[in-house]
């Protein structure tokens, strides 16, 4: 199944199910910080490889295609999932790692080198295809639950009507879209629905992968957006750039203060605002970071962090790592959570607050070679 490919003016974005082209989004180039000017890494022939969620992935591909610009670094990016990421970090075939879940306690005993950098702040939407029908649907969590669970099964059903008067829904089968692959979005997606549905919590929980109840396995954010894009009545789960890119209709969710909103830059940053301060160092326990069904009137209710996975040590993968090569991969890092942020709002992705930035500055700084810093 291809992977999407965003990129710069006018590349078309390839569905897996289906061949959808949608116009890429032009973007501005951001000022540059000037923090990178005799790094020692400019104009180096070297090429860094990362794996990992595909919620992120019209970011890298941006970051990755301005930062070779500016630098002559290749960055290649496999858009595979964040279980596949998780996997190829952890056996150290790539060298860096992407994931929208934070590692389990499994995972990090499997390669307690790993860090976790917070790269970018996002939303997963409930996309929908209902001719008739624009975005803003509204939608509870529990009726949202109770569509992937199978328990409703009409556009007509009750739960749905009773919080849109004034729509016509048709009375026909909900066609539901789920991740067929370990999946970051999965998580944040499943997260958010066991915090929200009882029902949902004692069947299926949280994970990067459930045994779906019902519905059609699609791979990546852009396959199931090419499923529900492509067939009528059908309803699924993103991240935001990719329904805005392929010009998808996504619901208004009902969030923790009882008010249905639409997801906006604004309300992702209201859902992280409250997490930034409390965060864990990169190199502690993750696995209990959550913002979905933040507190607040305005907070978006399925937003989540990404993460980039780097070892702490990078001498771990042998001959394979140089020092120019460790230099590289950390002076890359460095840029993506500074001058790089200056590329997610176009996006719509959320720049990283700044005591997140400060934190991620920390962890780089733990980042060695041979026992040596890498920036020192």
């Amino acid at each position: 199944m291809e992977s999407l490919r965003a990129g710069r003016s006018r590349r078309p974005l390839l569905a897996a199910v289906g061949v959808v082209a949608v116009a890429a989004i032009l973007l501005a180039y951001g000022a540059m910080s000037g923090w990178f000017a005799g790094s020692g890494t400019q104009g180096a022939t070297v090429i860094l490889v990362g794996a990992g969620a595909t919620f992120p992935y019209p970011l890298i591909n941006k970051w990755s295609l301005e930062y070779h610009d500016l630098t002559g670094v290749q960055v290649n990016y496999q858009s595979i999932g964040s279980g596949g990421g998780i996997a190829q970090i952890t056996g150290k075939t790539v060298d860096f790692g992407a994931s929208d879940a934070p590692l389990t306690s499994a995972e990090r005993e499997a390669a307690p080198n790993l860090l976790h950098i917070p790269e970018t702040i996002g939303a997963v939407v409930f996309v929908y295809n209902l001719p008739g029908v624009p975005t803003g649907l509204n939608l509870t969590g529990p009726t949202i639950a109770d569509i992937f669970l199978g328990k409703i099964t009409k556009w007509s059903d009750p739960n749905i009507t009773a919080d849109n008067p004034g729509t016509s829904l048709p009375d026909e089968n909900i066609f539901v879209v789920h991740r067929s692959d370990g999946s970051g979005t999965t998580f944040v997606w499943t997260d958010y629905l066991t915090k929200v549905s009882s029902d949902w919590a004692s069947t299926l929980g949280t994970g990067k992968s459930v045994n779906w109840p019902v519905g059609l396995g699609a791979k990546g954010n852009e396959g199931v957006a090419g499923v529900v894009a492509g067939n009528r009545y059908a309803a699924g789960y993103v991240e935001l750039a990719y329904a805005t890119l392929q010009k998808m209709t996504f619901a208004r969710i009902k969030n923790h203060a009882g008010n249905f909103l639409l997801p906006t830059l604004d309300s992702t940053a209201a859902a992280a605002g409250n997490a930034a301060p409390t965060l864990p160092r990169g190199e502690d326990d993750w696995s209990h970071v959550s913002i979905v069904n933040a507190p607040g009137a305005d907070s978006y209710p399925v937003a989540s962090f990404s993460y980039l996975l780097v070892y702490r040590e990078l001498n771990v993968y042998g001959s394979s790592m140089t020092q120019t090569k460790a230099r590289a991969l950390v002076d890359f890092l460095w840029w993506v959570v500074h001058d790089g942020q200056a590329y997610a709002s176009d996006l719509l992705y959320v720049p990283l607050p700044p005591a997140v930035v400060e934190l991620n500055e920390r962890s780089l700084g733990l980042i060695t070679f041979g026992g040596i810093p890498v920036r020192a």
